[in-house]
């Protein structure tokens, strides 16, 4: 889907990594949350309370996922799962645009 309808922003920015990872939310009319953000070229890593969605739009990254040893090559358009209660490392290369979705269970 390239965009959403009938949603709702929240202006306020969440700011991660000294503003290297920005995000905004945003509240789809089915009560779905997703976040639409950027990241800059560096290396984060993330926790996680429910499963993740991430849909890399644009850029150049690698992700470790949880109990994995080997870091998957992710390029442009991509998407990756995250489960709950976990953590994953990123190395983005260049300027990327996500969106992550929160899948109610």
């Amino acid at each position: 889907m390239s965009q959403f309808k009938n949603a709702t922003v929240t202006k306020a920015a969440n700011v991660y990594y000294e503003g290297k990872v920005t995000s905004r939310t945003v509240l789809l009319e089915n009560g779905e949350k997703v976040t639409l953000g950027i990241m800059l070229p560096g290396s984060y890593e993330f926790g996680t309370d429910g499963p993740e969605i991430m849909e890399i739009l644009s850029g150049d990254l690698r992700v470790l996922l949880p109990g994995e040893q080997e870091w998957l090559e992710i390029q442009e358009p991509a998407t990756f799962n995250v489960p709950g209660n976990s953590s994953f490392k990123l190395e983005i290369r260049t300027v990327t645009d996500y969106c992550c979705s929160y899948p109610t269970m």
